[in-house]
């Protein structure tokens, strides 16, 4: 993982979305897609919203109760907080720029 991800754990992950914009990535290590996505995040995501929010992700093989608890069914997953409230969900792997245009528009609501 980079210096530009958070890694979220069940110890960390509330207190991480509860202040500012977080998106977060719900992958797994098997996942062909979620193997794809994370350099996207790393490398043009991350760095675009820098500064103003947050990006993270969450091995839901490790971190089960948290795709329970927002009833993920399929990854990658990627969920849009602001002050901890979940705003948007996008299913699937997605572009940088799609995802990037949906943090500008939660960081401007």
């Amino acid at each position: 993982m980079s210096q530009n991800l958070l890694t979220l754990t069940a110890e960390n992950f509330d207190a991480t979305i509860a202040e500012g914009v977080t998106l977060v990535d719900l992958w797994a290590p098997w996942c062909g897609p979620c193997q794809m996505l994370g350099p996207i995040l790393d490398n043009q995501v991350a760095p675009a919203v820098a500064g103003r929010a947050k990006v993270g992700k969450v091995n839901i093989d490790e971190s089960r109760d948290i795709a329970v608890k927002f009833g993920v069914k399929s990854i990658p997953t990627i969920l849009i907080f602001k002050d901890g409230q979940l705003l948007q969900t996008m299913v699937g792997l997605q572009s940088g720029d799609a995802l990037i245009k949906a943090v500008e528009a939660i960081l401007a609501s």
